[in-house]
Parts: C-alpha cells; sequence; structure tokens
C-alpha cells in the first residue's frame, strides 16, 4: 500500500507541497508579527495621546534621530514660522478629494526648526503647487502637534522641487534651509495666536488592529489546504490502484473459470 509514494514524481510532488506550506506558513506568521507590531504601536499612542503635551527639547535634541517610542508624543513649542522655505505635499488626499498638505518651518529661539504640517488644502489636481495657500500666524507662535517620524523612503520623494515634496523628511529638507531641524516633523492640533484662516488637520490615527489577523488565518489556511490537498490525491491514487488491482483480479478470475469451463 502506497508504496507509489516512493516514486520520484510523488516525491517531487510532496518537496513541492512542503516549500508552498512552509512559505504560506512563514507569511502567515509575518502577518501575525505585524498585527503584533501594530497593537504595541496602538499602546504608545494611546498612552502618549492620555498625557499633556511636553515641551520638544524634552523629547527631542537637534541631531539626534527619533526612537519608536516616541512617536506620536504630544509635544508643545515656541518659535516663528517661515513661510519663505514652506512647502507641501503632492498627491495628498482626503476622501478621494486632491490635495496638498503644508510643512513650514518653526524656528526656534535657538536657531534650530522643526518642520510642521499645518495641515491639508483641497487643490484642483494633485500634481500642481497650490497658489491658494494661507498664511501662518507671524511673530511669535506656541504650537502644540503629534511628533511623527519622517516618511519615504526614496530620495527624490524628500528633496523639494519647486516648493514641492512627494513625502514630509527633515532628511531631505535639510539642505535646503538655513537652519539645522530636529527629526521627524510635528502634526499641528493647536497654535497661538491662530492662523487667520485655517488648513483640515490631519485626523487622528486609526487604532484598529488592521487585516493583518484575517491575512494570517488565510495563509495558514492555504498552508493546511496543500497539506491535506498532498494526503487526498495520495488516497484517491491509491483508491484508483486498488479498483485497478480488484478488476484485473476479477478477469482474470472469469477468464480461468471460462479456461475450466
Amino acid at each position: 500500500m502506497f508504496r507509489f509514494l516512493l516514486s520520484r514524481r510523488w516525491i517531487g510532488f510532496a518537496i513541492f507541497v512542503l516549500i508552498l506550506a512552509a512559505g504560506c506558513t512563514r507569511l502567515g506568521l509575518w502577518q501575525w508579527h505585524r498585527l503584533e507590531s501594530r497593537l504595541d504601536d496602538n499602546k504608545i499612542i494611546t498612552k502618549h495621546f492620555k498625557s499633556d503635551p511636553v515641551d520638544l527639547n524634552s523629547v527631542l535634541t537637534v541631531g539626534k534621530p527619533q526612537t519608536d517610542s516616541q512617536q506620536w508624543t504630544r509635544v508643545r513649542v515656541a518659535g516663528t514660522y517661515d513661510p519663505e522655505n514652506q512647502v507641501t505635499v503632492r498627491f495628498s488626499t482626503r476622501d478621494g478629494a486632491p490635495g496638498a498638505d503644508v510643512i513650514t518651518p518653526l524656528v526656534l529661539t535657538s536657531g534650530a526648526a522643526v518642520l510642521v504640517d499645518r495641515g491639508w488644502i483641497a487643490t484642483t489636481n494633485n500634481s500642481a503647487k497650490p497658489d491658494n495657500v494661507p498664511a501662518p500666524p507671524s511673530g511669535n507662535v506656541t504650537i502644540t502637534g503629534w511628533l511623527r517620524a519622517n516618511n519615504g523612503d526614496r530620495q527624490q520623494a524628500n528633496i523639494p522641487a519647486n516648493g514641492q515634496v512627494r513625502a514630509i523628511s527633515s532628511d531631505g529638507m535639510a539642505e535646503y534651509v538655513p537652519y539645522k531641524l530636529y527629526d521627524g516633523y510635528l502634526n499641528l492640533r493647536s497654535e497661538s495666536p491662530p492662523a487667520a484662516e485655517k488648513l483640515e488637520p490631519e485626523p487622528p490615527p486609526e487604532l484598529g488592529q488592521g487585516p493583518h489577523f484575517y491575512y494570517a488565518l488565510q495563509w495558514w489556511f492555504f498552508a493546511a489546504l496543500a497539506t491535506f490537498g498532498w494526503f487526498y490525491f495520495a488516497w484517491v491514487e491509491e483508491r484508483e490502484r486498488r479498483k485497478a488491482l480488484a478488476l484485473a483480479e476479477h478477469r482474470s478470475t472469469v477468464a480461468s473459470t471460462r479456461v475450466e469451463s
């Protein structure tokens, strides 16, 4: 029974199924780890949002990168906006509508600056630079915001071109401003004095678990299905072999009976 499983064809089939099942299992574990990472991030975000804003300099130092645990910290900082070095982020949509995020450096009394995402403005399309960006408050301004990490891995996306970028990054802006920048940027939540015309602020982050749990179950199901399929096809082939053997024995018996008659 099942000796055919030692054939080259079935051994190759088994190796293929093992590789497929192992790959699906690994992808399931990857999605599970992503779920754990997201839940950990949600805990950090919730903790920061329950805390009062702290001074920016108590969290970050110019020239030093952020840590994962510092992201989403609510901070407070005072300075003067520099609209001359302001940029907008192309291809920023809200509910499917085209627009742009407005990024304005806030220069502190120390001479260093932090990038501030002042909010979103609707545009006629996603690629053209908006020409109706509301001005930031003039003079000394005290703001509060969420600390965010740089985004965009591609160098071209981070470098300003005609006053526009594709991704917000203090690294990409560093060579285009006449002062040092804190790592990352702030999502503006409030400012005093307020701007004459406000932009739409960045919405709070989604704290759900995302699709990772169900994706992990899907991959593990595919792994189990591949393994089950191998055993099922082996059982089907063995059953067909038994039927063929039984039929051959029946024909042999009938033929022997006729000869004896």
